[in-house]
């Protein structure tokens, strides 16, 4: 089991940043892929990026990419998500996720954290 705790969210306004993280309870050795998801009130949940556990590839959905950045640091079991020139719609519950298979999918994490709010304002 891993166990993920994510932290970093807040209020923030419109065109401003945010930098979300993501720790992990274990070594991340034999977690291969990470990913960030988020999930407004009403919505689905959203995928947002996710990245191999090497760092060197990452994959973005067409809303978020250029202004969001996903990146690890395995030495810290750690994940983030740098969130640039935010907007109201961006505002919801993100998660970090985790899963054993190398593949950048958007669906099919085995762990998740407890999310974290964010919130933009006009």
């Amino acid at each position: 089991q891993v166990q993920l705790v994510e932290s970093g969210g807040g209020l923030v306004q419109a065109g401003g940043s945010l930098r979300l993280s993501c720790t992990a309870s274990r070594r991340t050795l034999n977690v291969y892929t990470m990913a960030w998801f988020r999930q407004a009130p009403g919505k689905e949940r959203e995928f947002l990026a996710a990245i191999s556990w090497s760092g060197r590839d990452t994959r973005y959905a067409d809303s978020v990419k250029g202004r969001f950045a996903i990146s690890r640091d395995n030495a810290r079991n750690s994940l983030y998500l740098q969130m640039n020139s935010l907007k109201p719609d961006d505002t919801a519950v993100y998660y970090c996720a985790a899963k054993t298979v190398s593949i950048l999918s958007t669906t099919d994490y085995d762990y998740w954290g407890q999310g974290t709010q964010v919130t933009v304002s006009s």
